[in-house]
């Protein structure tokens, strides 16, 4: 039986007119996994939801909507696990903050919280020129 391996690296400009692009590389991916038995659509939607939320924090937050920087995103499957790796060149922030929220949640932080509710793991880590937000979802 063939496994599923994908390996995706995307670098676009710091610019919000790109989320829907990514979201739809997501989307397109969930469609094609021959291994995945779940909820293909939700899965889609998910993707989408995840890449864009993920991308415009990078985009406004990390970069400082400064058009000169880039996104760069990443998206693989190694075994039954896809893995989504978006990188900032930005200060970084306290992930925990924004997974266990205090109440109310105001507009600051929803993005995370979703992935979260979403994804099975999500970290947030320092890289050579920013950080790495990475996000697991398990597909078996």
């Amino acid at each position: 039986m063939m496994t599923d391996r994908i390996a995706v690296d995307i670098k676009v400009p710091n610019q919000t007119r790109y989320l829907c692009l990514i979201g739809h590389i997501g989307e397109n991916i969930a469609r094609t996994l021959r291994d995945y038995s779940g909820d293909r659509e939700k899965l889609a939607f998910d993707l989408n939801l995840v890449l864009t939320e993920a991308m415009a924090n990078a985009i406004q937050h990390a970069n400082e909507d400064n058009p000169a920087k880039e996104v760069h995103i990443e998206i693989s499957i190694v075994s039954q696990r896809l893995i989504i790796r978006v990188f900032d060149f930005g200060t970084g922030f306290d992930v925990h903050q924004y997974i266990e929220p205090s109440p109310p949640l105001d507009e600051h932080g929803r993005g995370i919280y979703l992935i979260h509710t979403i994804m099975d793991e999500i970290s947030y880590n320092p890289t050579e020129k920013g950080h790495v937000l990475e996000m697991v979802k398990n597909l078996n």
